[in-house]
């Protein structure tokens, strides 16, 4: 029980930290100045949610694995 609310007091925090992130290759730098101030916002937006997909993913295979092999015992 305390695993799983740590877990997911974890999963909270990152949440909260994603939107401060704004992580962009030098690329996506360049062309988020060129675009303006609300353009580069919905980039910055769109490159974290094609970011989280994959984690997400990655997340629940990594949660079913660990259960398969921990959650019997």
């Amino acid at each position: 029980m305390r695993a799983g609310l740590a877990l997911l007091l974890l999963i909270v925090c990152l949440g909260l930290a994603a939107p401060a992130a704004r992580a962009q290759c030098s690329i996506c730098t360049r062309t988020a100045q060129q675009l303006g101030e609300k353009p580069a916002k919905s980039l910055n937006a769109a490159i974290l949610y094609l970011m989280a997909i994959p984690f997400c993913v990655m997340g629940f295979i990594g949660y079913r694995w660990w259960k398969n092999e921990y959650g019997n015992h």
